[in-house]
């Protein structure tokens, strides 16, 4: 397998992050709580997020809260897997 470092050239890997939590949670506030950031925070990296992919990503459903669009969801579906085998490389003990 191969892996063309362009592709990740233009994005901050961490804006994934920043993305699934705030699909988990739909609420700005409690992402940037769970991230231990400041809600601000999470506004800038959803704009980051829009930008790059071209779409706005989540709805304002309220104050703070928001829905995932289509595109969001779709998104969030792939990356779980991902994400998860992120976590459990990083999660695995020492030998």
């Amino acid at each position: 397998m191969t892996i063309d470092e362009r592709t990740f050239s233009g994005i901050d890997l961490n804006l994934l992050l920043v993305f699934m939590v705030l699909f988990r949670e739909q609420n700005v506030s409690r992402a940037a709580e769970c991230l231990h950031v400041k809600q601000p925070a999470v506004s800038g990296s959803l704009s980051r997020l829009r930008l790059q992919f071209n779409d706005p990503l989540f709805i304002r459903v309220g104050p703070r809260g928001v829905r995932p669009t289509e595109k969001a969801s779709q998104m969030a579906q792939a990356l779980m897997p991902a994400m998860s085998a992120i976590q459990a490389i990083v999660n695995r003990p020492a030998d």
